[in-house]
Order: C-alpha cells, then structure tokens, then sequence
C-alpha cells in the first residue's frame, strides 16, 4: 500500500507493504446515520438544557443573572467536546482487530463500537471520575467558582483537546489518559508557581505517582499477556483457521467472527467506563462552581443516608477529639486543614482543627435536617468542609506517622464514606451527555489511527488469533483499573497488546511505527504539562 493511500498518516510511519487483506476503509456513512448523528447530538444538548433548569427549579433559588450559565454552556461545551474528540481519537483500539479481521465492515463496526462506549459510560462507578479530581490543587477544588477555576478547567480540557487532536491528525495512538493528567498537573505547577510555592506543591503527587504507575505499567502487560495468551492458543487449540491471514473476499468462520465480536464489545464497554468518566469528574466541578445551589451537595441523599451520617460523624469526632487531647484551636479551622491537605504534614494544629471541622459539618447537617434543605448561601461552605475533611481523613489514613489503630482507621473510613456520598456524586443526566457525546465520537474520523493500529505496527496482516488476543487482554485490564478506580490507557494496551501478538507469532515489528508512538507516548505528558500551564498563566489573566 503506497503511503499517499493511507489519509492522514504522518510520514514519521513507513507506510506498510500492499495486502491482499486490507479491508475497504473508503466506504463513508450513509446520509440518514450522519443525520441521525445530529439529532441525537440536538437532542442530548436539549435533554442537558431541560436537566440543568430543572435541578435549578428543584432547589427554588432566584435566578439573578444569566452570566454563570452562560459560563456553564461554554465550560459544558469544551468538556463534552473533549469526550466527543476522546471518541473517535480512540475508536481504533476496539475496532482495529475487528475490521482487520473481516469480522465487521467499517461501518457497522464503529457503530457497533459507539453503543457499547455508550453504555459503559452510563453504567460506570464514578470512582475514576473522583480519583481524577483528586489531583487538582486543592485550593482550585475548593475555589472552582471563581476565575482561577474556570482558567483551570478551561486550560487543561483546551490542551487535551489541542494534544488530542494534533496525534489524531498524525495517525498516532496517544493516550487521552496521559493527556488529560499532563493538563491536570501542569495546571498544578502553574498555580503553584504563580503563588511563589515550589512546582512541586501544586500537585497530590502520592496520587500523581499512583496513576502513572498504573499508566506505566498496563502497556507492559498488554504487550506480555497478549502475546502470551496467542502462544497459549497455539498450544491448546489447534485450527489453523485462527493463525492464517484472513482472506478479504470472505468472513471469517461463524465461531471466530464471534469471537472478535465480543472481545471488540468487551474492550468498547470498558473504554467507555473508564475513559468516560474523567470528564465526569471535570464537568461535576464545572456545575459545583457555576451552579452549587443545585450540584455542590447530593441532594437526593435519602433520609437513612443522613441517619448514618449523622452516626458515621459522631465515631469520627470522637477518634479526632482523642487525637486533638491536649491542643486546641481558636477561630477558623478551615486554613490549617487546608495546609494539611496541600502539604499532607501532619502539625499541632492538624487534629484540633479537623476535629473542630467534623463537629461544625455535624452540627449544620443537624440543624438542616437533609442536605436538601441547606440553604443556598451555606452550600459553598458546608461542601468544601465536607471535601476539606475528606481528603484530610484520606491522607490521615494513608500517614503511618497518624499511628492509626485498626478500629480508628475503619471509623474515619466509614465517616469519609459518608461525606463522599454526600459531595461525590454524578446525576444521571451527566453520564448520558458524556456517554452520547463519546459514543458519537467514535462514529467518525476513525479511519486514520485504525490504519496505524490494523496495518503499520506489524510487519504482517493480523490474524484472528492475534485480534482475538489482543482484544481480550485489553478489555480485562481495562476493567480491573475500572474497578480499582485507576485510569489506563486504552491506547496503549491495545496498540502493545498487538505489538505482543506480533513478537510472540515471529511476524516482526514495523519499528519506524514503534519509534514514531514511543515518542508520541514520551512526549504526551511534558506537552500537555507546558500547554495548560501555559494556558493556565494566560486565562488567569483574562478572567
């Protein structure tokens, strides 16, 4: 296949051989699917519209002034247009092997892709969403509704978006994950320098860490496990069907084709839990600060939840007064719990202050009867004590200098389990907007990196085997980090994954392509840090 035939492959990538294999990837949608797209991209908008008015409506506060929504569709729109680009950026990871393998035409199989992303994300936990969260400066969390936030939240979906886009366009398989956690903690250095701190204070870096080990690690197992799982088929099943290259004029056998099916569905669900949630996270911070009349607290927090708060707050204060014996504080006790959380060193003013905080966060839940029935102006306040004593209680737990007995450690993680219900939580309309907006996504611009994946990582067609391997191990890394609330790249494990099945089959790599996705992968992180640093600088300065 000559170079010019593959559309917008970098010339980085030695174009492959020709294949008498290779599917027809020319075939675009028909006109009804591409309006079809658009009715549901109008309809999700309007369906997001008619949620946010009625959650506003629900809370019966006044609306003042139009400028915060106007913020909200802005923010809203960048957010969702970064899922909408995740989509179709990472669509080759699950479809790749399929059409390679004449299991699915084009077509149908991105369509096929789009629903199963979708109903990942509207079945997700939510967990990766927080633990995303999690990284940003928490003086930005807790300020997300002033303009340092909204430059935060603009400049690191903005650099996702840019690093995204401009990989895309080159046929190279990034991940979106590293992109999005590069943004993230470029934003932190950022805000940490602007404020004369060390770069290294602006970001939960015990989490950083935790996350690009995951990061670090899923492409390596992808590579070893996929290519061991191929040289264990060969072992325990015996078809030569499954090790030829597949012939274009004609599916593949009924049990194989599906086979590939269901490992490209497997790997399109777990895409969609995992990579949808991280602009979960980020859009429930955009609502928090626009809107935290109606988003800053679940609202619809049933009553028992609120009994066991109530128990779960009392057990925890005990244990923190205990700690506290001896010390006391005078005033606010918000600032040196906040220092604590940016600094995560325990002082003497650690415990009396958290322990001050978690009697004042029982006392208002007290007062108020339910979180729905807190007033509009105690919202702010009463959500970021909540988070403030969260993630105080998170790094307490974590500090082997906090001596911590085993039953102090299980009553602050019930307490912290009861403020996180309570401040961490996605409404159902979020997670069908992300879901639309990545399932559509993945609809289109898909051809060029499934190119890339299909033919230009090995120096052989793939074979179903190879497909089936790769896809399967992807899918099953995938949900283990989903469950563990850790985000991984779908990109990488795949794209290794292949490469695994290619050294494990003796086909040979393509090592220009190697080359050219090593340094894509290398440079993902350190781009994405300066652009939304960058980014970060200018819009501080603008709003």
């Amino acid at each position: 296949m000559a170079g010019s035939s593959v559309q917008g492959v970098s010339d980085v990538i030695a174009p492959a051989a020709e294949r008498r294999g290779r599917p027809d990837l020319d075939r675009g949608h028909s006109p009804l699917l591409l309006i079809a797209i658009v009715a549901a991209l109008v309809a999700a908008l309007a369906y997001v519209a008619f949620s946010i008015h009625e959650d506003v409506e629900a809370t019966g506060a006044r609306v003042t002034t139009y400028l915060p929504y106007i913020l909200l569709f802005v923010a809203l729109t960048i957010a969702l247009g970064f899922e909408f680009v995740n989509g179709f950026h990472d669509t080759a990871n699950a479809v790749a092997t399929v059409i390679y393998t004449h299991a699915l035409p084009p077509s149908v199989a991105v369509i096929w892709s789009g629903f199963f992303n979708f109903l990942g994300v509207l079945l997700s936990s939510g967990a990766v969403a927080f633990g995303i969260v999690s990284l940003l400066p928490v003086e930005l969390i807790l300020q997300v509704g002033s303009g340092a936030g909204f430059a935060m939240v603009f400049a690191l979906l903005i650099a996702a978006i840019l690093w995204n886009l401009g990989t895309w366009f080159l046929g190279l398989p990034a991940s979106s994950s590293h992109t999005l956690i590069g943004s993230i903690i470029g934003v932190g250095v950022a805000n940490a320098l602007m404020h004369g701190r060390s770069g290294t204070s602006g970001v939960d870096w015990s989490k950083a860490t935790e996350i690009c080990w995951s990061l670090l690690l899923s492409p390596l197992i992808g590579f070893v496990a996929a290519g061991g799982l191929l040289l264990t088929l060969r072992v325990l099943v015996r078809n030569p069907a499954l090790y030829a290259e597949p012939d274009a004029k004609a599916p593949p056998p009924l049990w194989i084709r599906g086979l590939l099916i269901a490992t490209c569905t497997g790997v399109s669900f777990a895409h969609g839990s995992n990579d949808g949630q991280k602009g979960m996270g980020l859009i429930m911070l955009i609502l928090i600060g626009t809107v935290p009349t109606a988003y800053a607290l679940n609202r619809a927090l049933p009553e028992s939840s609120v009994s066991q708060f109530r128990q779960t707050s009392q057990a925890a204060s005990a244990v923190v007064a205990g700690k506290a014996a001896g010390y006391d504080i005078i005033g606010d006790p918000r600032p040196a719990v906040t220092a604590y959380v940016a600094a995560q060193k325990v002082d003497s003013g650690t415990y009396p202050a958290l322990s001050v905080m978690i009697r004042q966060i029982g006392e208002a839940v007290e007062r108020y009867g339910s979180l729905a029935q807190v007033p509009a102006e105690a919202v702010g306040n009463t959500r970021n004590d909540m988070y403030l004593a969260s993630e105080a209680i998170r790094f307490l737990m974590k500090d082997k200098e906090s001596a911590l007995s085993p039953t102090e450690a299980d009553t602050l993680k019930a307490y912290k389990g009861s403020l996180d219900e309570a401040t961490r939580f996605i409404p159902i309309w979020v997670k069908v907007a992300v879901a639309v907006a990545l399932g559509l996504g993945t609809m289109v611009g898909w051809k060029r990196i499934v190119v890339t994946v299909g033919e230009r990582i090995g120096k052989t067609h793939l074979t179903y085997a190879q497909g089936a391997s790769a896809e399967l191990v992807a899918a099953t890394t995938i949900a283990a980090a989903d469950l563990y609330g850790l985000p991984v790249s779908t990109t990488h494990v795949l794209s290794s994954g292949v490469a695994g099945t290619m050294v494990a089959n003796r086909s040979g790599l393509q090592f220009g392509t190697l080359r050219a996705l090593a340094m894509a992968w290398l440079l993902t992180l350190p781009v994405a840090m300066v652009l939304a640093g960058t980014l970060y600088v200018l819009f501080s300065k603008l709003f």
